[in-house]
C-alpha cells in the first residue's frame, strides 16, 4: 500500500442520494426502530418525500445532513472492504467539500474519525490502513490535518507488526515537512514520533537517520535540544552499522553538547583508535552502563573505523599485515579477521595476500573528509593525471612505429610508476 498525493472518488446521484446511502450504511444492523429513527431524521433535513424541495439544498442542510452520518458512524460498519472503503471515500468527499480543511470543524471531525478507526476491530486492519490512506490523499498537500492522519496511520500498522505495509522515505519525510502548514513545534514532534515508531518496532538504524532530522529540528530555544542530541550520539556510537559520524558532528546541537560526558567518546570514533578507546573506557565505567554501551562492540567498532582510516592512505599500494596488527593492538593471527571484517561492513574494497602478508587497498572510506583528506585527493588525482598523459604519450609514439608488445609493456611500465608515485 502506497500514500498518493490524491484520491478519486466516483459517485453517481443527487447530494440526497448520496447521503441516504450513506446513513443507510451507517444504521446496518441495528434494530428496526433506531434504523426508521435515523432515517426519519435524515428526512427532516433534507425534505420529506413528495414535498415541494427547494432546487437545491443550502449548505447549512448539507451540514445536518453530513452530521447525521459522522453523528452515526460508530466504526468501519458492516460491508465487504469493497463497501467499507467506498463508504469512507465517500464520505470523505462531501466532508472537505462543505467545511474548508483548516476549519476547526473539519478538525473535530477528522480527529473523531481517527479515533473511530483506531478503535475499530484488528482484523479489518488492511481496510483501514487503505481508508487513512485515501483520507491523507484527500487532504490538500499542505493541510495541518496531514500529521495526525499519517500518525494514527503509522501507530495502527506498527501496533499489528506490520508496518512494512505503509512504506515510507526520507525525502517523502521531509518534502511533507516542507509542505505541511504546521508550527516548528509540531514538525519537531512528528520527528520525533517517526523516530519512536521506529525504535519501537524493532528498526533502530533506520531511527537513527530520522533522528537526526529531529535534532535538526529543534530550535537553540528548546529544553529538549541537548537530551536529544546526546540521546542521538548515543544511538550512533550503539548502532554496528553507524560508522559515519561527520553529519551528527556538524549538527549545531552536537557542536553546542561539546560539554557533555559522552562528547570525548563521539570524538574518539571521529578521529582516534583503539588506544583512545581504552583510556577512556577503563575511566568512564558508569557512563557507558548509564547510556547502554557495550565496551566490547564499541572496541569491535573503532577498530573497523581505524582500519578503514589506514587503509585511506594506502590507496592502489599494498597494506602489510604487521601495520594492520598494530594500529588494530591485535595479534598477527587475528589480522585477517578483521581484514574481513571492515571490507564486509563496505569500509575497504582490497585484496588479500598470505604469500606477501598485505592487504592490496582499491577503495577506501574516510572518517572525516577535511583538509588532510582534500589533499591527499588531490595527490592522487595529479600522479593519476601524469601517468595517464604518460601512457597516451607512449602510445602513441608505439603505434608510430608500428609495435603492438612496446605498447603493452609501456602501458604496464607506467601504471607500475603511477601506483609508486602515489606513496
Amino acid at each position: 500500500m502506497f500514500v498518493t498525493d490524491s484520491v478519486s472518488v466516483f459517485a453517481e446521484g443527487t447530494f440526497e442520494e448520496q447521503i441516504q446511502e450513506l446513513v443507510e450504511y451507517t444504521v446496518r444492523g441495528r434494530p428496526d426502530d433506531e434504523r426508521a429513527s435515523v432515517l426519519q431524521t435524515l428526512k427532516n433535513i433534507v425534505g420529506v418525500e413528495g414535498e415541494e424541495k427547494p432546487a437545491e439544498i443550502d449548505i447549512d442542510h448539507r451540514r445536518s445532513a453530513l452530521q447525521l452520518v459522522l453523528d452515526n458512524t460508530k466504526g468501519v460498519g458492516q460491508g465487504t472492504e469493497q463497501e467499507i472503503e467506498g463508504f469512507f471515500n465517500l464520505l470523505f468527499s462531501h466532508l472537505f467539500t462543505l467545511w474548508p480543511d483548516s476549519s476547526p470543524e473539519i478538525s473535530q471531525h477528522v480527529t473523531s474519525l481517527l479515533s473511530i478507526l483506531s478503535a475499530s476491530p484488528s482484523e479489518q486492519s488492511s481496510v483501514k490502513y487503505r481508508i487513512l490512506s485515501n483520507l491523507f490523499n484527500a487532504t490538500p498537500r499542505t493541510s495541518a490535518l496531514r500529521p495526525p492522519i499519517y500518525t494514527t496511520l503509522l501507530e495502527l500498522a506498527a501496533s499489528n507488526g506490520q508496518l512494512d505495509l505503509v512504506p515510507f522515505s526520507k525525502p517523502d519525510i521531509e518534502r511533507w515537512l516542507k509542505e505541511w502548514s504546521v508550527s516548528d513545534e509540531e514538525k519537531s514532534r512528528f520527528l520525533k514520533f517517526i523516530v519512536d515508531i521506529l525504535v519501537q518496532s524493532g528498526r533502530p538504524e533506520t531511527a537513527y537517520e530520522y533522528r537526526l532530522l529531529y535534532v535538526q529540528s529543534l530550535p537553540p530555544s528548546s529544553e529538549l535540544r541537548q537530551s536529544a542530541a546526546v540521546d542521538a550520539i548515543a544511538a550512533a556510537l550503539r548502532q554496528p552499522t553507524v560508522f559515519d559520524f561527520e553529519p551528527l558532528c556538524k549538527l549545531e546541537a552536537v557542536i553546542a553538547a561539546k560539554d557533555h560526558e559522552l562528547f570525548p567518546l563521539l570524538q574518539i570514533f571521529l578521529d582516534g583508535g583503539p588506544p583512545e578507546l581504552k583510556t577512556w573506557a577503563d575511566n568512564n565505567v558508569t557512563v557507558l552502563d548509564a547510556y547502554d554501551l557495550d565496551r566490547s562492540e564499541l572496541e569491535q567498532k573503532i577498530r573497523l573505523l581505524a582500519l578503514s582510516s589506514l587503509a585511506f592512505d594506502y590507496i592502489g599500494r599494498d597494506l602489510s599485515y604487521s601495520q594492520i596488527s598494530s594500529t588494530l593492538q591485535v595479534s598477527p593471527s587475528e589480522v585477517e579477521k578483521w581484514t574481513i571484517d571492515v571490507i564486509r561492513a563496505g569500509l575497504v574494497s582490497g585484496k588479500l595476500s598470505q604469500a606477501t602478508q598485505t592487504l592490496h587497498v582499491v577503495r577506501s572510506s574516510a572518517r572525516k573528509f577535511e583538509r588532510e583528506q582534500w589533499e591527499a585527493l588531490e595527490k592522487r588525482l595529479l600522479a593519476w593525471k601524469t601517468g595517464l598523459a604518460s601512457v597516451i604519450e607512449v602510445v602513441a609514439n608505439a603505434q608510430r612505429w608500428g609495435s603492438t608488445g612496446d605498447v603493452a609493456e609501456a602501458i604496464k611500465g607506467e601504471q607500475g610508476a603511477q601506483v609508486e608515485s602515489t606513496a
